[in-house]
C-alpha cells in the first residue's frame, strides 16, 4: 500500500503559487530592466538608485491595484451566482434537488444513490452543496481581492529589491553585468523552485523565466543606450 502523503497533489498550492511567482518575478524583470535601462543613458548613480525605487514603490502599487480590481471582479461574479442560487432555492427546493441528483448522475452515480447523496448533502447545507458541486466554488478557490492584492504588491517589492540592493554595491564599471548576473541567478532559482514545487520540470521552468528575462533586460538596455546616445 502506497503512504498517505503520497497522494497529496499540488493543485490546492497553484493559486498562491502563481501569484507569488508572477509578483517576484515582475519585480525583478521590471525594475533590473527598468535600472540597465537608465544605467545605459549613462545617468549618475543617484539617479539610477532614485529610478529603481521609483520602479519598485510604482510597481508594487500597480500590481496591487490590477490584482485587486480583478479579483475584486471574480469576487463580485461569485457572490451574484451565489446569490441567484439562494433565490433559486428558496423558490424551487425541490427543483434544485433534482438539478444537483442529475449532477452525480453525469458524474457516475446512478439514480438512486445520487439522489441519497443529493438529499443527505441538502439537509447539511443546500447553499454549499450546490456553490460547490454546481457552481464549482468553495472555500479554498473563493477569491479575496484584498489579500491577494497585499501579496502581489509584497512579493513585486521583494523582488524589485534584488537588483535595487546592486546598486549601491557593485562598482560602477561593473553595474549593469552585476544587475543582469544576480537578477538572471534570482531568476533562475525562482522558476525552478516554482516549478518543482508545482511538479513540473525544474529546468524547463528555469529556462522559460531565464530566457525570457533576459530578453527583455536586453531590448530595454538597448534602448536606454539608443536614447542616451541620442
Amino acid at each position: 500500500m502506497r503512504p498517505r502523503n503520497h497522494e497529496r497533489h499540488n493543485l490546492a498550492k497553484t493559486g498562491w503559487l502563481r501569484a507569488a511567482v508572477l509578483g517576484a518575478n515582475d519585480g525583478i524583470v521590471s525594475t533590473s530592466s527598468l535600472i540597465l535601462g537608465v544605467a545605459a543613458a549613462h545617468v549618475s548613480h543617484a539617479n539610477l538608485l532614485l529610478s529603481g525605487t521609483a520602479g519598485l514603490v510604482a510597481g508594487a502599487m500597480s500590481m496591487a491595484t490590477g490584482e485587486y480590481v480583478s479579483v475584486h471582479s471574480q469576487s463580485d461574479t461569485e457572490a451574484a451566482a451565489i446569490a441567484q442560487e439562494r433565490a433559486e432555492l428558496r423558490d424551487d427546493f425541490n427543483g434544485e434537488k433534482r438539478e444537483l441528483t442529475e449532477i452525480y448522475v453525469r458524474r457516475g452515480l446512478d439514480k438512486a444513490l445520487a439522489a441519497t447523496v443529493a438529499d443527505q448533502l441538502m439537509a447539511h447545507d443546500a447553499l454549499e452543496s450546490h456553490a460547490r458541486d454546481e457552481l464549482g466554488l468553495s472555500s479554498v478557490n473563493r477569491a479575496r481581492p484584498l489579500q491577494a492584492a497585499l501579496a502581489s504588491a509584497a512579493s513585486f517589492s521583494l523582488g524589485a529589491a534584488v537588483p535595487l540592493a546592486v546598486v549601491p554595491l557593485a562598482p560602477p564599471q561593473h553595474l549593469m553585468s552585476a544587475i543582469a548576473v544576480v537578477s538572471l541567478g534570482c531568476l533562475v532559482c525562482l522558476g525552478a523552485l516554482s516549478a518543482k514545487v508545482g511538479g513540473a520540470n525544474p529546468l524547463i521552468g528555469a529556462f522559460r523565466v531565464t530566457f525570457w528575462s533576459a530578453l527583455a533586460m536586453a531590448v530595454t538596455a538597448a534602448v536606454g543606450g539608443l536614447v542616451g546616445a541620442a
